[in-house]
């Protein structure tokens, strides 16, 4: 074959090939096409397991609270017991006897699903679980303990959901602590 041959067949975009190799080529096609079509495949499959996991999320989110809410219901029952003795009674003990009854009964259906109240008094300020409203002069107690609990603090298991709104210590001032006197 000569230059002007070869030049010629490079021009018109022909290629020749061995059958063997063309064989090779058209097998690899075929390879190509059945891993594309298969990559097709998994795509859609992974778009229909992304809306259906999307869509039970939604689902679990809707109805999540379900349970907690078929236990709060007697507690809601015994609210609506009280609020009717209270109307047709004038036994405030009784009345109170009743809602502590169903105070209790709200904290163990809460405890059973990991809520604790926080106890603060006493203790040194911690702003993660502490909110400071007030701080106190005080010589009694040591600098940054939670004198009295404003607002009691609960946790969900181990998280902080609300922390406590707290009065706490400070020390006095002392008078002529090096601060110039404006008078």
């Amino acid at each position: 074959m000569t230059r002007e041959e070869k030049g010629s067949k490079k021009r018109s975009g022909r290629v020749s090939l061995s059958r063997k190799r063309w064989l090779e080529v058209k097998e690899k096609a075929k390879l190509a096409e059945e891993r594309y079509q298969r990559l097709l495949r998994l795509q859609a499959e992974f778009e229909n397991y992304r809306k259906r996991a999307n869509k039970e999320r939604a689902e679990f989110l809707q109805y999540a609270t379900e349970d907690l809410i078929c236990e709060l219901l007697p507690v809601m029952d015994n609210f609506e017991r009280a609020i009717e003795v209270a109307r047709n009674s004038d036994d405030s003990k009784a009345l109170l006897q009743g809602i502590e009854m169903v105070q209790k009964q709200m904290k163990e259906v809460l405890g059973r699903r990991g809520l604790g109240r926080m106890d603060s008094m006493g203790k040194e300020f911690n702003p993660k679980e502490h909110e400071a409203m007030e701080h106190v002069e005080s010589d009694e107690h040591p600098d940054n303990t939670v004198l009295e609990e404003l607002q009691p603090g609960y946790r969900l298991k181990e998280k902080i959901i609300r922390p406590a709104i707290v009065k706490v210590s400070k020390k006095k001032e002392v008078e002529g602590n090096g601060k110039a006197d404006r008078n």
